[in-house]
């Protein structure tokens, strides 16, 4: 059986502005490009990316995610606060199985001593 290797997904830098930029980073199995330019395209090399970087499709993209950066930032706020909430909810019902499964080990060590008894109060009779 063949292990999968799947491409990196491209996200752009962020400057000191705030504003998204592009940079062309080693691509170790390929690299994918959200942009929407070419579905489903890997590109394999740095000069094919720089290449495709520069197309119009491309830097319309980047440029729309400059307008729309205060909702990706928003959107990224509530996805860590929702991230540390889940975080809590596993916590608290991780928590809660180990609490189970300690109650578990307890009866069925009870009904183990159950079973032995009545197997021994058994053999008495005979």
């Amino acid at each position: 059986m063949d292990i999968a290797v799947i491409p990196d997904v491209y996200a752009p830098d962020i400057d000191e502005c705030g504003d998204y930029i592009d940079h062309i980073p080693f691509i170790y199995n390929g690299i994918y490009c959200p942009c929407g330019t070419r579905k489903d395209k890997i590109y394999d090399t740095k000069q094919k990316f720089a290449s495709h970087i520069k197309t119009k499709r491309h830097t319309g993209w980047l440029k729309t995610l400059n307008i729309n950066k205060t909702n990706h930032l928003i959107d990224s706020i509530k996805q860590k606060e929702i991230i540390e909430t889940q975080k809590k909810i596993i916590s608290t019902l991780q928590i809660t199985i180990n609490e189970h499964k300690v109650t578990n080990e307890y009866l069925l060590s009870q009904l183990t001593k159950r079973h032995i008894q009545m197997n021994d109060s058994i053999y008495d009779l005979d």
